[in-house]
């Protein structure tokens, strides 16, 4: 019920956006005669206004009436849920067999050699392992804290997993019970039980005093947020500390790595070369390499899925765990339906609340143009410009105090490469980001967030018939849909990628894409012509319009001087 309550109010919240673009176009847009003589229109936006309130009145109402909101109950028991999975993944990292770390040797020597422990003086360095969610970040971390070689040269380690929610008493007892002993913790508690509650305070001094004199190693597993990290690092560690001590943070943010340390000491994990990720995936299905090598068929359907799981040790070892329960002729049907197993499969639940973590964590402003990245297609490469001006139409970005637009829209596009969510993949000489690419493991997850949300909808050229109502943003990777259900007049965006759509799909400018604001042809298949764009006029609230590549249009008609919100 909750959450059909929350699609009632996103859906509520995007109609009235709808309804306050309606007014401020259609009072922009005419002169003092004009609105007079047009009350009809404004007759009918009233009774849309009023429509709307009745709506909130009666979502306020069913609030009340099943207590649908609990703040507190709600984040602990979703809290509760990433906590579980986030131990999941750390059992994982440390029941990894060294064996099927294939291609893993060499960063863990590149990672100690940073780590330098050889090095027993000055004060504590910080060293942080960088990549997006199942890179294998906590394993090449668990793997240098286990190497009993290098740990003898210290007088006390730590493991501590921070996560996006943490109880600050605990984390500090954590460290205390870790770095200086279970008894030194029950005595501290034991003393403090006497005359009133043991303070975070009592906890972090008790702690300072005790590591003042030792070289420690402690690693800070899954670190968020710089808040997290400037508290532990104020509150839990000596000022002064000459002994050499090491500090290991993991992390998904390289933004959040750079306020951390210095960028010498910041190391960035990589996805597995090809050959190691086709050897894991076949060390995880008891195939041997022979095997491939004299069978075509094998060796590209693995080709595929590595590629698939994008190199990603998690995903390629999870999706191997499945395979080795399937006959091999079984494989190519799974890869096709892996989109599909991705919702259904217990197996892969793991997989997508690595993604969906990562969503989750983003701040309401990102977490739009994150889930918009879905109306691209698959290797499809994104050119910054586009992408930056389409969510700058899309009201995805907004305008600060002596920050024009355009870079707040570049920040946004930048923070997502930092938090490993999107990847570079070409780079201008001064090192700005030209164009990005997404992840297909990832690609596949955030589709199904977008149709759950009803934020996106893609066709494909097997579909034929799709049922939707409510969608904003629709995007043509084929032109076989020959039955689209929905109500055209709430979409926000149209973008094509293939042949032009055939069967009931309105005309390019119709005044069912009424709402439109976003109409991108970039990289439509197909020619259009002078009497394609000749209604223009009517998408009045069209802000970005691209048809650069696929036209034989030579003038501009008339009408397309009523597009006063295009930028």
């Amino acid at each position: 019920m909750l959450k059909v309550w929350a699609e009632q109010v996103r859906d509520l919240s995007y109609n009235i956006e709808d309804c306050l673009d309606e007014f401020k176009v259609h009072v922009e847009s005419q002169s003092l005669a004009k609105q007079l003589m047009k009350l009809g229109e404004r007759h009918r936006i009233a009774v849309q206004i009023r429509n709307l309130k009745s709506r909130i009145e009666e979502v306020i109402n069913r609030n009340t009436r099943y207590s649908l909101i609990k703040p507190i109950s709600s984040i602990t028991t979703e809290d509760e849920r990433d906590s579980y999975l986030e131990d999941a993944r750390n059992r994982s990292g440390s029941n990894t067999d060294e064996s099927e770390l294939v291609g893993f040797a060499k960063t863990k020597d590149e990672l100690l050699k940073l780590i330098d422990v050889n090095t027993n003086d000055g004060p504590a360095k910080v060293i942080c392992v960088v990549g997006m969610g199942g890179l294998g970040k906590t394993t090449l971390a668990r793997k240098a804290y286990e190497n009993k070689e290098h740990m003898k040269n210290f007088s006390c380690c730590a493991w501590i997993t921070v996560s996006q929610s943490f109880d600050r008493k605990e984390i500090l007892k954590q460290m205390i019970r870790q770095l200086l002993g279970a008894d030194s913790l029950d005595k501290l508690l034991k003393e403090f039980s006497e005359k009133l509650l043991v303070q975070v305070q009592h906890l972090a001094d008790h702690l300072v005093e005790g590591l003042k004199e030792k070289r420690y190693f402690v690693v800070l597993d899954d670190l968020w947020t710089i808040d997290a990290w400037n508290w532990i690092h104020d509150i839990a560690f000596p000022k002064i500390n000459n002994r050499g001590s090491r500090i290991i943070i993991t992390t998904r943010d390289a933004g959040l790595a750079g306020r951390c340390t210095s960028e010498s000491l910041i190391y960035h994990l990589e996805p597995l070369h090809i050959d190691d990720a086709i050897h894991l995936l076949l060390a995880k299905t008891n195939i041997r390499l022979e095997d491939m090598e004299n069978d075509e068929d094998l060796g590209s359907i693995v080709t595929k899925l590595v590629k698939r799981c994008g190199y990603l040790p998690l995903a390629i070892l999870t999706i191997g765990g499945i395979l080795a329960t399937k006959k091999i002729m079984e494989w190519g049907k799974f890869y096709r339906e892996l989109p599909s197993e991705l919702e259904s499969n217990p197996s892969l639940e793991a997989m997508r609340r690595m993604v969906t973590l990562s969503y989750n964590h983003l701040p309401s402003h990102l977490k739009p143009c994150f889930l918009y990245l879905s109306i691209f297609p698959e290797d499809f490469e994104i050119q910054r410009g586009r992408l930056v001006d389409r969510w700058i139409a899309e009201g995805f970005v907004r305008a600060t105090d002596g920050v024009n637009i355009e870079d707040v829209g570049n920040s946004h596009f930048n923070e997502l490469i930092n938090r490993s969510l999107i990847q570079p993949s070409k780079v201008s000489t001064d090192g700005v980001v030209k164009r990005c690419r997404i992840h297909d493991i990832m690609r596949d997850i955030i589709v199904s967030i977008s149709r759950e949300e009803n934020f996106v909808l893609l066709t494909r050229e097997k579909i034929t018939v799709v049922a939707e109502e409510s969608i904003r943003h629709l995007a043509f990777h084929g032109s076989k849909c020959s039955k689209i259900c929905l109500e055209w007049n709430h979409l926000r965006s149209v973008t094509l990628f293939g042949d032009r759509p055939v069967g009931r799909t309105p005309a390019l400018c119709s005044p069912q894409f009424r709402m439109l604001r976003v109409l991108d042809l970039e990289d439509a298949k197909f020619k259009f012509t002078q009497n394609d764009i000749r209604n223009i006029g009517l998408l009045r609230h069209m802000k970005y319009l691209n048809f650069a590549r696929a036209s034989t249009i030579y003038t501009l008609p008339r009408s397309i001087g009523k597009l006063q919100c295009l930028q």
